[in-house]
C-alpha cells in the first residue's frame, strides 16, 4: 500500500508549480519558466497515475459497501465488479510505485566512456577494441552520436586506451551499468597451440559535466603541449598539437591528441577533465551518503568484475544477474544487442529502490 500522504504532497507540489507558471513575473523569466516547465512535465504523468489510483481505491470502497449492504442481483453485480477492480489495482499500483522512484538527474546526460586494456597484453588491447565496436554499434541502434576524444592504439591492433563521448537522450542512465571490469576468454590469433587465454579491460562511464556543474578556475590548471604520436596526418605528427591538462587541486590529468588543432584538443580535454572531476565529487558524496551500501547493481564499481565474454561457448555472462537473465548469446551482444542485459540490470536496481520507498 502506497502512503496516501506522500501522494498528497506530490499533488500539492504540482498545483504549486502550475500556480507559479501562471504568475506574470515568473513568465518573464525564461530560465525559471524552463525549470518549472520541466518539473511540471515530470509531475504531470505521476499526478495522472495518482488520480487513477485514488479513483480505483474510492471505487473499491464503494463496491465493498455495496457488497455489505445490498442483496440478490445488486450484490452479485457489485461483487463481480469488485473482483475485476481488484485484478486491475496491482498493475496501477506497480506503475505508480515505479513513477515514485526518485530519478537520478544525471541519467539524462550524455556520457564519456573510457576503455582501458587490462591484464592480457596485446589480447587485452584487442578486446578493448572489440568493446569500442560493441558500444559503437549499440549507439547506432539507439540513434546516439559518438565523438572520439583520445586513443592510444595497441601494437597489434585494438586500443591500450580509448576515450569517447556518447551524446543522446538518457545516455548515462543507460550506459552507467557498463562501468567495471569486462573479462574475455578466447584463443588469441597469436596462440598456435589453441590454448584459451583470459584477458580483461576496464570500462568507466561518466556523466558528461557541463560548465555549471563544475567550477574550474584557470589558475588551477597546468597546460602542456607536445607532439602527437601514432597514426595521423603530417600536421598531427609534426606540430605540438597534443594537449595535456592537469587540474592541480585534484591531481586529475587528461591528455588529448586526436585532433590536428591544439585548440580543438584543448576543448576536448577540458570536457573529459570536467567530467572526471565531477564524477570524483559525485563518488565522494555517494560514499558520505551511504558508506555501508555495497550493491553491485548501479554502483559503478570499476574494480569489480561485471561480465565475462566466453567465445568458445558463445556466451556472455553478467555476474550481477541470476537465472535466465544471467547468460546471453555472445554473437548478439558483440553486435550491439545490449538492451536485454541493461534492461535486466535496470529492473534489479528499480526493485531494490522500490523496497526502500
Amino acid at each position: 500500500m502506497i502512503e496516501l500522504e506522500k501522494l498528497e504532497k506530490i499533488k500539492n507540489r504540482f498545483a504549486e508549480v502550475e500556480q507559479m507558471m501562471a504568475d506574470p513575473e515568473v513568465a518573464t523569466d525564461s530560465k525559471r519558466m524552463q525549470e518549472l516547465g520541466k518539473e511540471h512535465g515530470e509531475l504531470r504523468q505521476v499526478v495522472e497515475t495518482i488520480r487513477t489510483y485514488e479513483d480505483l481505491l474510492q471505487e473499491r470502497e464503494d463496491l465493498q459497501e455495496m457488497v455489505r449492504t445490498e442483496n440478490g442481483e445488486m450484490e452479485d453485480l457489485a461483487q463481480e465488479e469488485l473482483e475485476e477492480l481488484e485484478a486491475r489495482l496491482p498493475a496501477v499500483e506497480q506503475e505508480l510505485k515505479m513513477q515514485l522512484i526518485p530519478k537520478d538527474p544525471e541519467d539524462k546526460k550524455s556520457a564519456i566512456v573510457e576503455i582501458r586494456a587490462g591484464t592480457g597484453g596485446d589480447e587485452a588491447a584487442l578486446f578493448a577494441g572489440d568493446l569500442f565496436r560493441l558500444y559503437s554499434k549499440y549507439a547506432e541502434k539507439k540513434g546516439w552520436d559518438i565523438d572520439l576524444m583520445d586513443a592510444s592504439e595497441g601494437s597489434h591492433g585494438g586500443f591500450k586506451e580509448i576515450i569517447f563521448t556518447v551524446e543522446g537522450q538518457d545516455v548515462y542512465g543507460t550506459l552507467k551499468y557498463e562501468s567495471g571490469v569486462h573479462r574475455v576468454q578466447r584463443v588469441p590469433d597469436t596462440e598456435s597451440s589453441g590454448r584459451i587465454h583470459t584477458s580483461a579491460a576496464t570500462v568507466a562511464v561518466l556523466p558528461e559535466a557541463e560548465e555549471v556543474d563544475v567550477d574550474i578556475q584557470q589558475h588551477e590548471l597546468k597546460i602542456d603541449t607536445f607532439r602527437a604520436t601514432g597514426p595521423g596526418g603530417q600536421s598531427v605528427n609534426t606540430t605540438d598539437s597534443a594537449v595535456r591538462i592537469t587540474h592541480e587541486p585534484t591531481g586529475v590529468v587528461v591528455s588529448c591528441q586526436d585532433e590536428k588543432s591544439q585548440h580543438k584538443n584543448k576543448a576536448k580535454a577540458m570536457r573529459v577533465l570536467r567530467s572526471r572531476i565531477y564524477e570524483k565529487k559525485r563518488e565522494e558524496r555517494r560514499k558520505e551518503r551511504d558508506e555501508a551500501r555495497r550493491s553491485m547493481v548501479g554502483s559503478g564499481d570499476r574494480s569489480a568484475k561485471i561480465r565475462t565474454y566466453n567465445f568458445p561457448q558463445d556466451r556472455v555472462t553478467d555476474h550481477r544477474l541470476d537465472g535466465d537473465q544471467k547468460d546471453h548469446r555472445l554473437q548478439n551482444v558483440i553486435e550491439g544487442a545490449l538492451d536485454p542485459i541493461l534492461d535486466a540490470l535496470r529492473a534489479e536496481e528499480n526493485a531494490e529502490r522500490l523496497a526502500n520507498l
